[in-house]
């Protein structure tokens, strides 16, 4: 039995290629996701309106602004929420403040978003070298235990041991692969969402020409 669960971990173990050839696409040879890297985004991606006055920077000012940003960003709220209490905003503002107002709600959204975004990728990357030095550890662990069952005098009990203790480590190396493979979407659902919202904008806009 001991014999089988080592060989079932050397054979996860050296099937583990190289988080950082994920994705040959990527500049970045430490990137673990199949996403390309995009560190930041531009305005340009997500906004098709007419451009941003350098008013609309001050956006963190402006509380009402400010609280609307901090809603619709935040992901636990269903899109169409968003969408709704965007549209919702936008009706509330005389006609003189709809531009300015809304100007600055991009921005805002913008910014907010971006961050958050670059602040997944950079948990992304730190969690990614993690996995890197666990698949050394454990490449170098099975070598230990199969050096050790190679020798005539091997104490057994010392043998299963290590091999579940390597089982273990195997475990708990895939399950935070798994995991990692969830995380990777998560920069692209947050430009996907920030997409939609200034879409939003843009359409509100429009419709109220």
């Amino acid at each position: 039995m001991a014999r089988m669960s080592l060989i079932r971990s050397l054979v996860v173990i050296a099937t583990l290629v190289p988080i950082a050839n994920a994705n040959a696409e990527n500049t970045d040879p430490d990137w673990p996701c199949m996403q390309r890297k995009v560190p930041q985004l531009s305005l340009g991606q997500v906004w098709n309106g007419p451009n941003l006055p350098p008013a609309a920077k001050d956006w963190s000012k402006d509380s009402a602004v400010s609280a609307l940003v901090d809603e619709v960003a935040a992901r636990r709220l269903p899109i169409a929420e968003a969408q709704k209490k965007i549209k919702d905003f936008a009706a509330s503002l005389p006609a003189g403040q709809l531009v300015p107002k809304t100007a600055m709600l991009v921005q805002g959204m913008f910014d907010h978003m971006d961050a958050e975004r670059s602040h997944v990728i950079s948990g992304i990357s730190r969690y990614a070298h993690k996995q890197l030095k666990m698949a050394a550890e454990l490449r170098k662990q099975a070598s230990d235990v199969d050096a050790l069952r190679a020798k005539p005098d091997a104490d057994p009990d010392e043998i299963e041991r290590r091999t579940e203790q390597l089982n273990f480590a195997t475990r708990i190396f895939n399950e935070r692969a798994q995991s990692l493979t969830y995380v990777c979407d998560v920069p692209t659902i947050i430009e996907q969402r920030l997409y939609q919202l200034s879409k939003t904008v843009s359409e509100t806009l429009a419709a109220k020409k």
